[in-house]
């Protein structure tokens, strides 16, 4: 017997006030239009219901786009979320994307698409396909979904969400429960970029960098590298226009290819101290292994920088590991703006590009010198059929990662009259050592500019600069001092205190998991960067190892060369051995004859088994034919 609307409308009703809800949007009553009527703009209608309905002024629920852009890139993958603050919970809710401007009568109206996560928490609504909602109403603090922004020429978008708690919250048209994104310009052409030349801006910035890395395999199946998928660690600066990091269009440095080819960042850090005043902080943040982790799980890395009027650039690169070359980065992104102001805030999205040394097409692909070499490139869908960015259709890349940079700080006098609607001017963080100063009260000086980095990037000792600007000299028969700073120095990590110790290097990342299935180990090492001056050698470790394990559930069978007499297997082994020692001689002066080898278990199972690696081969040796017999000696095993 079939139910009548209202008669399901009554019971909702009834359900919401005693506090059991079943769904985040009851059927709507028989006096409005059937969703096939209006398609569902029915939802966005949704009306609190009892005395208790809140329709907005509250706080304790958000929906939040990952990185907080304001702009979305046509085409690119956003992870959404929608959350309650503690102790607040609800039980059910309702996820639009909306075109601004639009009701939502008609199916053109809803922009993008939504990507489901996790099946449990939510489902696509069966009237309002657009719509995501609950696929079973229980308690919960934080629901995520994907959304893929619309086409390009879309304008603006509206995220909405409602939510149910014990009643109907509707839709909030302002406040934490819509997000406001609208389009942005493609994001990359054929070459960078090319930054202010000047920049006007006065006193120092100070900003935090933070890295969401959304390489996945949900969001790009094709090959996934589900074996030791990883970040590498980042590195960069921010920088003068006299100094470029990396470029499209240029070729890659010794240290690009570095970082680009193997994930190391120690040789590209070498390069940016060497440009000495070029330079006015090191970005640097650690690797990431696996590639990608709920926020919840593991934060987004993050760093901070300053810059100054010579060095207003930030550039940084990182690996996307494993692969051929391929990274993501920023390259002389200015942060300097043409009303002599800091920037506030940059959001971009990240596709992965070619360094033009190694001549891949797959994530691991073997090593293939790139030769000649190439100019850096951005990667596209058409490369190569083989490529897992492959697209017949010539579509847009996915972004692999998004980059947010957040000016947090400002220091020092600042000359633009441009009202910030942040409040984060700082004159001082801290109250600075008043320095006897013996400056003349006839000349005007501006503000010390921030301590250049040292000349020395190790424990030698270099120098730093410091400047002024003399603004103004009202008597000229009395000298006004020095415009200029130095001051003695070394690199990170010394002082004249410990210059006779034993300097080390920062760990270099961890090596990927010895084993491809199973436990096994992996390492990384640091290098000395002072030794002792008493001549003495360093006893800090270079090496450190632990257990890692891959794949927990896999068994795979290994066999001896079938040259050998014995043929055996065994399951893959979780403990670390040395390398092979040398063959020994050959047991026969002549003719046929037998060799071996050994290695060394270096670390035992850490599970107490026995070592199932092999640290004996045996091999057939062959000497020239012997004169008083000629025939094959049979296997002595």
């Amino acid at each position: 017997m079939k139910v009548k609307r209202s008669e399901m409308w009554r019971a909702a009703v009834l359900l919401l006030l005693t506090g059991c809800v079943c769904a985040s949007v009851p059927e709507e009553p028989a006096d409005r239009a059937a969703p096939s009527d209006g398609y569902c703009s029915w939802i966005t209608r949704a009306q609190p219901h009892g005395a208790g309905g809140r329709r907005e002024g509250f706080s304790e629920f958000r929906l939040r786009v990952e990185g907080d852009p304001e702009h979305y890139q046509p085409g690119s993958t956003y992870r959404v979320s929608l959350y309650a603050t503690n102790p607040a919970y609800f039980r059910g809710f309702t996820l639009i994307a909306l075109k601004e401007g639009h009701n939502g009568d008609q199916e053109e109206d809803y922009a993008g698409n939504f990507q489901i996560i996790d099946e449990e928490d939510a489902q696509f609504m069966t009237n309002c396909p657009p719509a995501v909602t609950e696929s079973t109403p229980r308690r919960r603090t934080r629901i995520q979904v994907f959304w893929i922004a619309p086409a390009s020429g879309s304008g603006c978008v509206l995220l909405k969400a409602s939510i149910v708690q014990r009643k109907i919250i509707s839709f909030q048209d302002e406040g934490s429960l819509t997000k406001r994104m609208c389009e942005k310009e493609p994001l990359y052409g054929e070459t960078t970029d090319k930054p202010l030349l000047d920049c006007c801006a006065c006193g120092t910035a100070k900003y935090r960098v933070t890295f969401y890395g959304n390489w996945s395999e949900k969001l790009h199946p094709k090959d996934y590298p589900r074996r030791a998928n990883h970040w590498s660690a980042l590195i960069g600066a921010s920088h003068s226009k006299n100094y470029i990091l990396w470029e499209f269009g240029g070729y890659a440095s010794e240290g690009v290819k570095q970082v680009a080819e193997l994930g190391s960042p120690i040789k590209m850090e070498e390069e940016i101290r060497q440009k000495g005043d070029e330079v006015l902080t090191v970005i640097k943040m650690k690797a990431q292994w696996p590639a990608w982790q709920p926020l919840n799980v593991r934060a987004a890395p993050s760093a901070e920088f300053s810059v100054d009027r010579t060095r207003h650039l930030m550039s940084f690169l990182t690996m996307l590991g494993p692969s051929p070359d391929w990274n993501v980065g920023l390259s002389s992104e200015d942060l300097c703006t043409r009303e002599c102001g800091w920037v506030q805030k940059v959001v971009q999205d990240l596709i992965p590009w070619d360094a033009g040394t190694d001549s891949g097409v797959t994530y691991e692909s073997p090593n293939k010198r790139t030769t000649p070499q190439e100019k850096i490139r951005p990667l596209t869908s058409l490369d190569h059929p083989q490529s897992p960015f492959y697209d017949p259709e010539g579509g847009a890349i996915t972004p692999v990662a998004r980059l947010a940079v957040e000016r947090i700080a400002r220091k020092g006098e600042q000359c633009n009259i441009v009202p910030d609607n942040v409040d984060d001017i700082v004159a001082d963080i801290a109250q600075e050592e008043k320095e006897e100063d013996d400056t003349p009260e006839t000349c005007i000086y501006s503000n010390w500019s921030p301590w250049s980095a040292c000349s020395s990037s190790t424990c030698e000792k270099g120098k730093r600069m410091r400047q002024r600007m003399l603004k103004a000299q009202l008597d000229l028969s009395v000298p006004c001092p020095h415009t200029q700073d130095f001051e003695p120095c070394m690199g990170p990590g010394c002082s004249d205190e410990d210059a006779s110790t034993c300097m080390m290097s920062e760990w270099i990342t961890w090596s990927p998991c010895s084993m491809s299935c199973g436990a096994g180990v992996r390492s990384r090492e640091r290098y000395v960067k002072q030794f002792p001056d008493d001549g003495f050698a360093c006893t800090h470790p270079t090496e450190e190892t632990e257990p890692c394990t891959v794949n927990e559930d896999c068994c795979e069978i290994l066999c001896s060369n079938h040259m050998y007499c014995i043929c055996f297997c065994v399951a893959p082994s979780s403990c670390l051995v040395t390398e092979w020692g040398e063959w020994d001689v050959c047991s026969a002066t002549c003719g046929l004859g037998m060799k071996r080898r050994e290695r060394m278990v270096k670390m035992p199972p850490s599970d107490g088994s026995i070592c199932g690696a092999e640290v004996v081969e045996v091999e057939k040796c062959m000497m020239p034919e012997c004169r008083e017999y000629k025939h094959s000696h049979a296997c002595p095993y």
